[in-house]
């Protein structure tokens, strides 16, 4: 029912900055409203850990490793989430993940059906060369 679709990943030189995007979109047939939303990244051969998370009232959640480097925010009214990276190093070399969870209302007449599910993008690399 919604999904999400990163962009802004690639080839960046260690030091620099990126800014990931992610746009949620829904299908025609119900609404959704996004609670949390952010972003996790996976480098080859670890698990996947969360990067940043903020929440529908502005609260944010990041990792130890990348407080005071990497800034996450949210547009609600384009329902989309941002995330800037600064001061990359080859440590942040990964596939970023998008991720939401929601909550999505279909509309049958008077009736309502409402549904709370979460969703993944499909990645997007960034590679952080020296």
């Amino acid at each position: 029912q919604v999904q999400l679709v990163e962009s802004g990943g690639g080839l960046v030189q260690a030091g620099r900055s990126l800014r990931l995007s992610c746009a949620a979109s829904g299908s025609t047939s119900g609404t959704f409203a996004i609670n949390d939303i952010g972003w996790y990244r996976q480098a080859s051969g670890k698990q996947r850990e969360l990067v940043a998370l903020i929440s529908s009232g502005g609260t944010t959640n990041y990792a130890d490793s990348v407080k005071g480097r990497f800034t996450i925010s949210r547009d609600n009214a384009k329902n989309k989430v941002y995330l800037q990276m600064k001061s990359l190093s080859t440590e942040e070399t990964a596939v970023y993940y998008c991720y939401a969870d929601y909550e999505y209302t279909v509309v049958h007449g008077a009736e309502q059906a409402q549904r709370y599910l979460d969703v993944w993008g499909q990645g997007t690399l960034v590679t952080v060369s020296l």
